[in-house]
């Protein structure tokens, strides 16, 4: 087989699947920093499983946010095992939206931590989640008192532009796909949040893993 053929056989490595820098990694740490971001920077996806569970004090009340990167990590099954944590996914399962829709609003809002990831991260230091419902977005953008964001450092972008970019042409497409087959209806980018900074100190802390992770 030729150099060629090797190549035509190799699968095509999409534009955002594909580990920046670290030149570029560090810049875009120091920026999440400078914003008021709190972000450290792992290798491993131990690593980053270790980092969340010494920020989150056992016993604590945790909302798991729907994340490939927490499941693929394990984390979400391990914040909502019984015992350990204060879930808050697993009392809003419990609950009945036609009689309760009220209280669930209240506690999917407000939670004491809430764990998640974001769809990009620019390299001057700030954050974008699209959202189909808009169900997460108040507890990152002022509800919960501590919020972590797990994130694969493919997720990194030059600016706001392709930021932009890469949730319409690579992070929708997969979450579409994703939805339809898990609830049977596509997924949509109806509302986006971006953190341009954080006034509140230590309120929310990114761990970058040196991995490509989510979407």
């Amino acid at each position: 087989m030729n150099s060629k053929q090797q190549n035509q056989q190799m699968p095509k490595i999409s534009r955002w699947e594909k580990l920046p820098s670290l030149a570029v990694i560090n810049k875009t740490v120091e920026a999440l920093k400078k914003n008021g971001i709190d972000t450290y920077f792992v290798q491993t996806e131990d690593e980053a499983r270790k980092k969340v569970f010494e920020i989150i004090p056992k016993g604590a009340e945790v909302l798991t946010m729907t994340s490939v990167t927490l499941d693929t990590l394990g984390i979400s099954k391990e914040i909502n095992e019984p015992g350990k944590f204060n879930s808050v996914r697993n009392k809003l399962n419990s609950m009945d939206r036609k009689t309760q829709a009220k209280e669930m609003q209240r506690f999917g809002t407000a939670p004491e931590y809430v764990l998640g990831s974001v769809h990009a991260v620019t390299e001057d230091g700030k954050v974008l989640i699209a959202s189909a419902t808009g169900s997460q977005l108040p507890a990152y953008a002022y509800g919960a008192m501590k919020v972590i964001w797990v994130v694969g450092v493919q997720k990194i972008v030059k600016d706001l532009d392709e930021a932009m970019i890469r949730i319409y042409e690579h992070t929708f497409n997969l979450e579409n796909e994703r939805a339809k087959k898990i609830y049977g209806v596509g997924s949509n980018v109806s509302k986006l949040l971006l953190f341009n900074r954080e006034y509140q100190e230590g309120r929310i802390k990114i761990i970058f893993v040196n991995k490509i992770l989510g979407f």
